[in-house]
């Protein structure tokens, strides 16, 4: 897209309804294109899950995720994660 020359908001826009992407993740891959770094893989869709847990837990897990940068829900996504492939080798 930016190789045909295209306003960096047409761009975007194109991305973001081709690919699925929110507009914001469409304009950082394109300003990682922009300096030539390697792209990261387009994420899988996704869905909302609500959840309930104690209130010192969700504390922490929002300090937590304030303190390394990221946000709660790739917190929660890199923990789950890790928490099925470790019951996939226990079992």
């Amino acid at each position: 897209m930016l190789a045909k020359k295209i306003g960096m908001a047409e761009a975007a826009l194109a991305l973001s309804r081709e690919s699925g992407l929110s507009l914001r993740q469409a304009y950082r891959y394109l300003e990682v294109a922009k300096r030539k770094e390697p792209l990261l893989s387009a994420p899988q869709p996704s869905v909302t899950l609500s959840l309930k847990m104690p209130t010192d837990l969700a504390q922490k897990l929002q300090a937590h995720a304030a303190a390394s940068g990221l946000s709660v829900s790739e917190v929660m996504r890199r923990a789950v994660a890790a928490y099925l492939a470790s019951v996939r080798e226990d079992g």
